[in-house]
């Protein structure tokens, strides 16, 4: 059986809100370093029962693919507090996998949460032109 949850357009939204912490495997059945990732994938969800490991096939959910500016598969999201705090392409060897969850895992996202604020209120002043030290909400 899976542990893994294919996420599609229709559930996404839900899955991200409902989920403190997942991660999703952006794949395609033609896609052959995806198929060589995905049985590292299923034994990190197997090994991290308390996680919500997801799946996206860039062909059935190409709108999902688009809005994450996915350019080459595999990529792996993580997304805590609704928040993507990381994404990279290419298959991960399970050792890199498994650090990364831990590295996830040991994030404070208060301070996560505080330097997104600071990043999209910078791009709303028009770029870099406002930089300011300090950066306290």
């Amino acid at each position: 059986m899976s542990s893994t949850v294919e996420l599609t357009k229709e559930n996404f939204d839900r899955t991200v809100s409902e989920n403190e912490f997942i991660l999703i495997d952006f794949w395609a059945d033609w896609c052959g370093p995806c198929k060589q990732f995905a049985p590292v994938y299923e034994k990190a969800a197997q090994d991290n029962p308390d996680l919500l490991f997801a799946k996206v096939d860039t062909e059935a959910q190409p709108e999902l693919a688009q809005a994450f500016g996915i350019q080459s598969i595999p990529t792996l999201m993580i997304v805590r507090d609704q928040v993507a705090v990381f994404a990279q392409p290419g298959a991960l060897p399970g050792p890199v996998l498994d650090d990364l969850i831990g590295q996830a895992r040991g994030l404070d996202m208060e301070e996560v949460r505080r330097s997104v604020a600071a990043q999209q209120a910078k791009e709303e002043q028009g770029g870099g032109a406002g930089d300011q030290a300090g950066g306290t909400v």
